[in-house]
Parts: C-alpha cells; structure tokens; sequence
C-alpha cells in the first residue's frame, strides 16, 4: 500500500497525525474515483425524472 511508485508525489507535511494523514489519503481517494458526466442529454435526463412523491399519488393528502 505505501509503496513510494503509487503516483504519490507530494510529500507528506511535516508533523501530520495519523488521523491528518488518514484524512487527506482519503481525500485523495474519493477526488481519483471517476465522476458521473455533466450537462448535456445526461443532465436533461436527470432533470426531466419523476420526483419521488409523484409517482404514489394516493399518498399525499
């Protein structure tokens, strides 16, 4: 896992804790997954969905 060829090349600051350090590896992680697509047809499918309550009618009052 901490194998220095694992594409990180900023050295950790100086004093980090443990926690700071789990952190900001796990900040690291969650920025490198990839991300759903923006705007476009994607965005307009979204957008043209059925809220949640609409499709149940009978459950508002």
């Amino acid at each position: 896992m901490s194998d220095p060829e694992d594409g990180q090349t900023d050295a950790p600051p100086e004093g980090e804790t443990p926690v700071q350090r789990a952190l900001r590896l796990k900040q690291a992680r969650i920025a490198a997954q990839p991300k759903p697509p923006r705007g476009g047809k994607f965005q307009r499918e979204q957008a043209a969905r059925i809220a949640t309550g609409k499709s149940k009618p009978w459950m508002s009052r």
